[in-house]
């Protein structure tokens, strides 16, 4: 479990291709530094488990359905990533609630330059768009955000935006993101057990009714 919070800047190694997965080498010194075999670290936002790690790197093997899901199926040696250690029991919960299950990507549709910040637009599938809520958090590359703004519900494309700060901008990748790009989406895992009560509520209602 992870808070969204990035500890560290991280880049891709090393890309070790297999028959259906991927190894993949990452550097991160802050976050492997008290790693141990089977640990959880978070890589721009996918849960990835230490399979072995040296002093400034750490393995980890990821596997088909995760890179259907994932920009991790696009990463080459050099990608800048997004590091966290798996959250302290205890300690403060400075974002919100993060798996590291991401949903799928979304597409980099604008930027809005402020004075010191920006607003990132991206795009959101059918199916994440019920998810998706103003003032909800989302985790964008495993970076925890807040939701400034989301499309009207009959819009014919689903959107929604973030509104980045300073820090965001120079502590994470989302600071260097152009339009195009594309990132991870984990939405909230609330909205996720809301939206399956209702379906089972729904199919429930239809079983009474045949």
């Amino acid at each position: 479990m992870f808070t969204g919070i990035i500890e560290e800047l991280g880049r891709i190694e090393r890309v070790d291709p297999s028959a259906d997965a991927v190894r993949l080498t990452v550097r991160g010194p802050l976050v492997v530094s008290d790693a141990g075999h089977g640990d959880s670290i978070s890589v721009s936002g996918v849960c990835l488990t230490v399979v072995d790690r040296t002093e400034e790197t750490f393995t980890a093997d990821v596997m088909a359905q995760t890179l259907r899901m994932s920009t991790l199926s696009g990463a080459t040696a050099g990608t800048p990533v997004n590091l966290e250690r798996a959250a302290l029991v205890g300690g403060r919960l400075g974002g919100h609630i993060v798996q590291g299950h991401i949903d799928g990507t979304s597409e980099l549709l604008t930027i809005t330059p402020g004075d010191a910040w920006r607003v990132l637009r991206f795009s959101l599938s059918p199916e994440l768009a019920p998810l998706v809520t103003s003032k909800g958090s989302i985790a964008v590359d495993g970076v925890s955000l807040t939701v400034s703004d989301i499309s009207p519900a009959d819009a014919a494309e689903q959107w929604f935006d973030v509104s980045l700060i300073p820090e965001t901008l120079t502590a994470t990748t989302l600071g260097e993101r152009m339009v195009g790009d594309h990132v991870n989406i984990e939405t909230d895992i609330l909205a996720r057990h809301v939206e399956r009560m209702l379906d089972l509520a729904a199919a429930g209602s239809k079983r009474s009714l045949s």
